[in-house]
């Protein structure tokens, strides 16, 4: 070949390339007619190796990426799938009747306990029977405390009307006092009389006393 042939042509980087992995034995010229000759051109089996091992790490990656997902779906079963949604709701229906039983329950008891005691006897319990009467020695207590209250108030708003009669029975002991005072005194008057009179002794004695003029 000519210089003057090769004029028209030049030399790419990709070919100067090419030429020197030939001539260094990295690749050969048949390898390189080969690949460009094929649809999917490959330079040489090392890349299709490179290449083949990447395609299967994206596999791989793909396949874990779809075993993190079914793990996922595994432990969020019970709110994704039908099944355990369908036992979860049967759990929360028992739930729901044990708290509309035990709501009855204690609208029953509110009402029995609503009621008068005279009327119902609600049942005690064996162990509980030993605080039951002390129970009730504690309200007799407490009844007689407050009884004793009361008669404290009401004797204090009545202490003025005892305060009268307390004046009033003073004045009338006073009054009783000297009438026996006066009296006494008649009967001494009247003994001295009866001895300095002369006379048989059983007229004396017989004689009732003269109520005088002094003796008024």
């Amino acid at each position: 070949m000519q210089q003057w042939d090769l004029s028209p042509f030049t030399v790419t980087p990709a070919a100067s390339l090419l030429s020197r992995c030939v001539s260094a034995g990295a690749v050969s010229q048949d390898e390189i007619d080969s690949a460009f000759s094929e649809p999917g051109p490959v330079l040489s089996p090392h890349l299709q190796e490179a290449e083949e091992q990447i395609r299967k790490h994206k596999q791989l990656w793909e396949v874990q990426l779809q075993l993190e997902l079914l793990k996922v779906d595994e432990q969020s079963a019970d709110v994704a799938h039908a099944f355990h949604l369908s036992q979860k709701n049967e759990q929360l229906e028992l739930l729901g009747n044990h708290l509309l039983a035990i709501l009855r329950e204690h609208t029953v008891l509110r009402q029995r306990l609503m009621r008068p005691l005279a009327s119902t006897s609600l049942p005690v319990q064996a162990h509980m029977h030993p605080f039951v009467v002390d129970s009730v020695q504690l309200m007799m207590d407490f009844i007689e405390c407050l009884e004793e209250k009361l008669r404290c108030t009401h004797s204090q708003t009545s202490a003025a009307d005892c305060l009268a009669l307390l004046d009033s029975s003073l004045a009338l002991m006073l009054t009783l006092a000297a009438e026996s005072e006066t009296l006494f005194r008649r009967i001494q008057q009247w003994r001295s009389v009866s001895t300095s009179r002369p006379g048989p002794p059983e007229a004396q004695h017989l004689s009732p006393p003269t109520a005088g003029p002094s003796a008024s």
